[in-house]
């Protein structure tokens, strides 16, 4: 089936725009976390808490949607800038935050309601493209790892507090928030609505394809949101080696690293529609896994060395999450999309939680040469389940084809 109605690439960038903006929030406190630190006397453990409060946020939000459909029996559009503005409130609210225990419940709901933000923007943008939506959800999910990424380049201005970090990032949410609810509509290939059902999730993880292709993205994110989250205490322990101490050069290096993986994704989107979307998995999962090994070796390099790996690993670890939400699309029933796509991430997210809290760790007890090599395990993980979700489909395939042969 040929994608061909003329409005497709308009409403991709709408939602490339308005993803880019709203995922903005992700990352906003993270990036000030020194200040906040310094602000509340704030342990390492304590700062990562900043992001990993976020991801909690997260998975409760996508479980509640899950539990209730909500991405499946409401507008997509509705949820998405309902979802964004209630992120940007109380983002903002952090500035106003008394202590770190109130920032903490905060940054829990600002996780809560970017629930509301990324898996409908998934199934939106799939309602315009078929044939190419590889590329399509590529170019989304690019779009929110800019987005993510921002706050470090607004922090790399010099005299970049907390407050203009913040700020400027609520404001992108309701930029983004006024612009889906005001020019997004649904394509040609809107999935069926159907009514709210307690069984949905049950039958949506009972699909053998859903399941692999959830193995896999959950290796996928063991990796993801650690590397994000602490790359730039990776680079400023690498510059220090050196003698060097500098927060600009660590957070642009940072803004850099996460955001060529919005050039992974559309890369990854053109490489899946035309090679297949697990080959794509399969290379950037060896390639991101390759990079968590050689990061100890890298760290006492030249700091251009650490520089271009982390280049080349921001440029892989994300150039597969689309093809993830891609598959799921194919295989669950259309009434079921939302619910599938909202439940895979939901269990990613919870996962991530766990590598997150154990690199700091680990760092404290020795440094942080070697503790990204713990990331490879998601890698490793998520290659296993996708040459497994290949023979699958490889079988089904032949099976069709055997079916469609006329007998004599």
């Amino acid at each position: 089936m040929s994608d061909t109605h003329a409005d497709r690439w308009r409403f991709l960038a709408l939602l490339a725009v308005g993803e880019l903006l709203g995922m903005s929030l992700w990352f906003a406190a993270s990036a000030v976390a020194p200040q906040l630190s310094a602000q509340w006397g704030l342990s390492a453990a304590q700062a990562g808490w900043l992001t990993t409060i976020v991801q909690l946020g997260f998975v409760v939000g996508t479980a509640t949607a899950a539990l209730f459909n909500l991405a499946d029996v409401m507008p997509a559009r509705l949820l998405f800038a309902l979802a964004a503005a209630l992120g940007a409130v109380v983002n903002a609210s952090v500035l106003a935050a008394p202590g770190f225990p109130a920032a903490l419940a905060l940054r829990f709901l600002t996780g809560f309601a970017l629930a509301g933000v990324y898996p409908p923007a998934m199934k939106m943008v799939a309602t315009w493209f078929h044939a190419q939506r590889g590329l399509a959800i590529g170019t989304v999910v690019g779009a929110l790892t800019v987005g993510k990424a921002t706050p470090y380049l607004i922090h790399a201005f010099p005299s970049a507090g907390a407050k203009p970090v913040l700020l400027v990032s609520s404001a992108g949410a309701i930029v983004a928030a006024l612009l889906v609810a005001s020019f997004y509509r649904d394509g040609p290939y809107r999935f069926t609505p159907k009514g709210f059902s307690w069984g949905l999730v049950v039958s949506v993880a009972r699909i053998r394809e859903w399941r692999l292709a959830t193995g896999s993205y959950l290796g996928h994110m063991f990796e993801l949101y650690a590397f994000w989250t602490w790359i730039p205490a990776f680079l400023a322990a690498s510059l220090a080696t050196h003698g060097t101490k500098s927060t600009s050069i660590v957070s642009i290096v940072a803004f850099a690293t996460i955001a060529i993986g919005g050039a992974g994704c559309v890369w990854g989107g053109l490489f899946a529609d035309r090679k297949g979307r697990e080959r794509l998995v399969t290379v950037s999962l060896i390639a991101s896994g390759a990079c968590c090994l050689l990061s100890g070796l890298a760290f006492v390099a030249p700091f251009w060395v650490v520089i271009a790996l982390s280049l080349v690993w921001g440029f892989f670890v994300i150039a597969d999450s689309a093809q993830f939400s891609t598959l799921v699309t194919e295989s669950v029933p259309s009434h079921a999309v939302g619910t599938a796509l909202t439940l895979q991430t939901s269990l990613g997210f919870l996962l991530t939680m766990l590598p997150m809290q154990i690199l700091p760790a680990a760092a404290e007890r020795s440094s942080w040469q070697w503790v990204f090599a713990i990331l490879a395990m998601g890698p490793a993980v998520g290659i296993i389940a996708i040459r497994r979700l290949r023979g699958l489909r490889l079988r089904a395939s032949k099976d069709m084809n055997v079916e469609a042969q006329p007998t004599s």
